[in-house]
């Protein structure tokens, strides 16, 4: 039957405790929409006002120029926390610093991220663990501790940027803090999320408190990415609009000549840096042995090939890992196979095959597979949280939740993708290009969303686009289960599916909500855009105020490869092709 009752029990949340704080805060959600209108008038008017202020300073030496417009460092500081969700936080904890005293808004930028990196570098959970006595509240407690850790080094990221980057950040560079941003602001939502889906009266429990306890480091993020997506966005001179690019193009350029080769070059004109053969041809035997030789932080691309075979183990690359290329002999013919689970005791985080945190991973020509099977409810086969990140021929094989785009930007190239219940998800900015989205059948009572996207903060530049790909069944599989193409696990939920073929399978309505016969805030963005097939009719789709039935071509063009995860700034100019525009 299709009904919310199906997803009871399997879900990321727990039904009723959704359900109620979405009553709680849709209240607050229709006042931040309104308000936003005026809101951004307000920045702009300040951000004028600042400028008009440096230009009548640094003129005044003229005896033509104009008198000097006033603004103190108070109203300064007033203008810029206008533009965060969280104004008050926002003045008090910056105006309490001793260097608070300027007008310049790229000074307070900069004191906001300080504010946001002490705050969450005091934060503990210790406590939380040592009080613990059921396993998987301990394990959720754990996943939190290991995620704002990974927050506090984007936050830190952040600042590097800022000092290394000059008085005026470029555009790229903004670009990189407000993704950065963005994705600590994921993992503290991850962390709730760990706990929460424990659904049990000990992690009820203890939710509010570490909810209360991380409230302000949680703020202090968000004030960092409002003030450098609202405020410092629009005081760089060097914007330039990427609208007018050629149609097609090749990987976006983030990866540098060698990729680019690597890319486009067949396996035996490759030389890995490792061998990897369960037959014993290679160095090596397991994968996982071969990534040990990894250095650090390395800036030089460690290659790692995977001869056919199926490679029973989990892989976990931490945040220190960075550009690996991990390649195999094709997505049927090499496979990375695990079976952790929720049911079986790990947290949905921690059930990935593979997972992947260091920026620049590249995977090509291989599988990721999780066999726990549909009873096993969530079990991962990939989970990424690395920064310009590319899978390019890979599959992708599970039931429910088998791609975890976690966070950060994301290419996905000609991949397969399959599952059933919220087999896309996550927070990232994540584009999948001619890809095929394959559902399969589920258990008896349960039905699938291709799609669950995560976005929680207005400001978070994330979301889910698939682009000219192919929704289609997966061959052999009996799909009967109502199927839709996502529902909205978060306020500010981003999907777009563009372009692409969609098959009879879906349900005319297209879409259907987290909760039972609650409609999902209006400020989610879901919309569809020139789709073709069977399932693409828009005429039966939902009534949402958040979704858009047909996308204008304006609003479709800020999710391409160039404008949603600026391709051409960090993927190749050569070998494989892409569409950068719609």
């Amino acid at each position: 039957m299709d009904t919310m009752k199906s997803f009871k029990g399997y879900g990321k949340v727990d039904e009723i405790e959704q359900q109620a704080f979405q009553k709680k805060t849709r209240k607050r959600i229709t006042i931040i929409i309104i308000s936003s209108i005026i809101l951004v008038a307000v920045i702009i008017a300040a951000v004028a006002g600042i400028l008009i202020h440096k230009h009548n300073t640094e003129s005044s030496s003229s005896p033509n120029s104009l008198p000097n417009t006033e603004l103190t460092p108070a109203t300064s500081l007033k203008a810029v926390c206008e533009s965060t969700q969280y104004p008050n936080s926002c003045f008090s904890s910056i105006s309490s610093l001793p260097d608070s005293n300027t007008t310049d808004p790229e000074q307070l930028f900069k004191l906001s991220l300080k504010v946001a990196i002490d705050e969450l570098s005091k934060l503990s959970l210790t406590r939380f663990s040592e009080k613990a006595t059921e396993p998987r509240v301990k394990k959720a407690i754990g996943v939190c501790d290991n995620v704002l850790a990974d927050s506090l080094d984007r936050l830190n990221d952040s600042m590097s940027t800022i000092v290394d980057g000059g008085k005026m950040l470029s555009p790229a560079k903004i670009r990189d803090v407000e993704t950065w941003l963005s994705a600590a602001l994921t993992d503290h939502d991850t962390c709730l999320d760990a706990v929460g889906e424990v659904n049990s009266t000990a992690a009820r429990g203890v939710i509010p408190e570490i909810e209360r306890i991380m409230r302000n480091s949680t703020e202090f993020a968000s004030n960092s990415l409002a003030i450098v997506s609202k405020v410092i966005r629009l005081l760089s001179n060097f914007e330039v609009s990427n609208h007018h690019r050629r149609l097609l193009g090749e990987f976006p350029e983030w990866l540098g000549t060698a990729e680019r080769r690597l890319l486009a070059t067949v396996v035996n004109e490759t030389v890995p840096d490792a061998v990897v053969a369960k037959d014993g041809s290679g160095q090596y035997k397991t994968i996982g042995e071969a990534l040990k030789l990894v250095k650090k932080k390395s800036l030089q691309r460690f290659v790692v090939y995977v001869k056919k075979g199926v490679y029973v183990e989990n892989i976990d690359l931490d945040k220190n890992t960075w550009n690996v290329m991990i390649y195999g002999d094709g997505m049927t013919e090499t496979v990375v196979s695990g079976s952790r689970n929720y049911i079986d005791g790990t947290p949905t985080f921690e059930t990935a095959t593979f997972a992947v945190k260091g920026k620049g991973f590249i995977a090509k020509d291989i599988q990721f597979l999780n066999t726990a099977g549909a009873s096993k409810h969530q079990a991962v086969a990939m989970r990424s949280g690395s920064d310009q990140s590319v899978f390019y021929r890979c599959s992708f094989v599970g039931y429910q939740d088998t791609l975890y785009a976690h966070s950060n930007r994301q290419f996905y190239r000609d991949c397969d993708i399959t599952g059933t219940i919220d087999f896309i998800f996550g927070n990232a900015a994540a584009v999948f290009q001619n890809c095929k989205i394959m559902p399969r059948q589920p258990m008896s009572n349960q039905f699938n969303t291709i799609t669950a996207q995560g976005k929680k903060d207005p400001n978070q530049n994330s979301g889910i686009v698939i682009q000219k790909s192919t929704f289609t069944t997966l061959p052999g599989d009996n799909l009967i289960a109502p199927t839709y193409l996502g529902r909205p696990w978060k306020d500010f939920s981003t999907t777009i599916i563009m372009k692409s073929e969609i098959g009879s399978f879906l349900k005319p309505v297209g879409w259907i909500s987290w909760v039972a016969n609650v409609e999902p805030p209006s400020s989610i963005l879901y919309a569809e855009y020139q789709n073709t097939g069977p399932g693409a009719d828009v005429a039966g789709r939902v009534k949402w105020a958040g979704y858009k039935p047909a996308l204008g071509d304006e609003d479709a063009i800020k999710f391409t490869v160039d404008s949603f995860i600026q391709g051409p700034e960090w993927l190749p100019s050569a070998s494989v092709q892409f569409d950068s525009t719609i």
